[in-house]
C-alpha cells in the first residue's frame, strides 16, 4: 500500500545514542550545580561579593540555575577602616597588582608565583593591546591564570585576576612594537608614553576597590624580585615609593655575568631640566636619558652602592631612602588613598612631564612625597 503523502516512518531509538544523551544531560546538571558552589575557602567565602555588580576585588557566588536575579544590593564602604601600614601581613592589607602587558614572559609569571605576600590577598589586574602580539600575550596569561586559579593549591590562587583589552589604534599603543631600540627612540616618546598613560589609567579605574590598601604597578618584563618585595617597600610606609630597576647582561670585557642600571625614570629634579622646561611650549614634554635636552638631574640609577662596599650595615642601607621628583613604573609602590585623591598618568604634558613622571608631579602637588630606595633592586629582562 502506498505511504500517505507527508507521513514519516518512526524508527527505534538506538540504544547507544540514548545512553550519549543521558549521560550529556547529566553533565549539564552536574556543571549547573558546581558552578552554583565554589570551591573557596570560609575566608574566601566570607569575602565574596553578592553580587556580580560588585566591585571585582573579590570574587562573585554564581545564581542557582533558573533562580530569578535578585536586585544589586546596596553596598556600604567605610573607606576609615581600610589600614594601609608598615605592616601589611599581620593587618592583612589588600594588593592589587597592575601590569600592562603586550607580550608573555614567563619568567615575570614565574617569578609572580615566587612572591610570599600572602596570595588571597592579591588581586591581579592586567591590560593588553589588541594587537597580533597581544593576542599571543592574552592567551598564554590565560593559560596560566587558569591553571593557578583552578589547579594550584589554594595558598597558590590569587583573590582574583582582572583582564583587559584596550582599544587603543595599535599605531598608537604604547606596545605596539617591542623591539627595545625602536620604542626608546626619542621621536616615538610622546606618543607612546602617552598611550601607554591612557592603558595604566583605563587599568587602574577598572580594578581599583574599596578595599584596597595598596596598588602595586609591576612591568611585564620584570622578571626577578626578592619574593618579599610588597613588604620590603610597605615597611617605609611612604605615600609611593619604588626601588632601583637593573638588568643583567653578560659582560664581553669581564668574560663574566654584571648588571648595569636599566629604569633612568627615578630621579631629583635639576636647575637645567627647571630652565629647559621654562623654555618649552605648553604641549613640550622633557623627556630623561636622551642627549638632546640634556637635564643633568640627578639618577637614582647611578646612586646605588656596589655589592662588594657591603657592611655590617647591609640591611639599612638596603633600605635607604632618597626623595624623588620623578618615578619610574617598572616596579612602583603606591599607596591607593594617592590614586583615590586622584593622582593618576598623565596622557598630556603636566609640568613638561607624561605618564610616571608626570603621576609623581601631580602626587606632589596633592601632597604626597616619592621616595627611591637606590640599594634595592629588581631585575629587568635583558632583551
Amino acid at each position: 500500500m502506498a505511504r500517505p503523502l507527508g507521513a514519516v516512518r518512526l524508527r527505534k531509538a538506538n540504544s547507544a545514542v540514548l545512553a550519549v544523551g543521558v549521560a550529556l544531560v547529566l553533565f549539564v546538571l552536574l556543571l549547573v550545580i558546581s558552578s552554583s558552589t565554589p570551591d573557596f575557602s570560609p575566608a574566601r567565602k566570607a569575602a565574596a561579593a553578592l553580587h556580580p555588580l560588585s566591585p571585582p576585588t573579590s570574587p562573585f557566588r554564581k545564581s542557582p540555575a533558573g533562580a530569578m536575579l535578585q536586585p544589586p544590593p546596596v553596598a556600604r564602604y567605610n573607606l576609615n577602616n581600610v589600614t594601609t601600614t608598615a605592616r601589611p601581613l599581620e593587618n592583612r592589607e589588600n594588593i592589587l597588582l597592575l601590569t600592562p602587558m603586550a607580550r608573555f614572559n614567563p619568567a615575570y609569571w614565574d617569578n609572580l608565583l615566587r612572591l610570599s605576600y600572602p596570595h588571597e590577598l592579591i588581586t591581579l589586574g592586567f591590560i593588553l593591546p589588541r594587537t597580533r602580539e597581544g593576542n599571543l600575550a592574552t592567551r598564554e596569561l590565560q593559560k596560566r591564570i587558569a591553571h593557578v586559579q583552578t589547579q594550584a593549591p589554594e595558598r597558590d590562587r590569587f583573590k582574583s585576576v582582572v583582564v583587559l583589552r584596550e582599544d587603543l589604534d595599535p599605531a598608537l599603543s604604547p606596545l605596539a612594537s617591542q623591539d627595545e631600540r625602536e620604542r626608546h627612540q626619542l621621536a616615538r616618546q610622546k606618543a607612546r608614553r602617552a598611550a601607554m598613560a591612557k592603558a595604566r589609567n583605563a587599568l587602574l579605574v577598572s580594578t581599583l576597590g574599596p578595599s584596597t590598601s595598596w596598588v602595586l604597578w609591576l612591568d611585564a618584563d620584570v622578571v626577578e624580585t626578592p619574593p618579599a618585595l610588597i613588604q620590603d617597600l610597605a615597611r617605609h610606609d611612604k605615600p609611593i615609593v619604588v626601588p632601583n630597576c637593573f638588568q643583567r647582561f653578560y659582560n664581553a670585557r669581564t668574560q663574566a655575568m654584571d648588571e648595569r642600571p636599566y629604569d633612568f625614570n627615578n630621579w631629583i629634579d635639576s636647575d637645567a631640566a627647571r630652565e629647559l622646561a621654562s623654555a618649552m611650549g605648553p604641549d613640550d614634554v622633557l623627556f630623561e636619558g636622551y642627549a638632546e635636552m640634556a637635564t643633568y638631574r640627578t639618577l637614582m640609577a647611578y646612586l646605588a652602592k656596589d655589592d662588594d662596599n657591603d657592611d655590617d650595615e647591609g640591611e639599612r642601607d638596603l633600605h635607604e631612602e632618597v626623595l624623588l621628583d620623578g618615578v619610574g613604573g617598572a616596579a612602583l609602590l603606591v599607596k591607593a588613598d594617592v590614586h583615590r585623591d586622584g593622582a593618576m598618568f598623565p596622557a598630556f604634558p603636566f609640568y613638561h612631564l607624561l605618564e610616571t613622571e608626570g603621576f609623581a608631579k601631580m602626587a606632589k602637588r596633592l601632597g604626597w612625597e616619592a621616595v627611591g630606595l637606590p640599594n634595592y633592586k629588581v631585575y629587568h629582562y635583558n632583551e
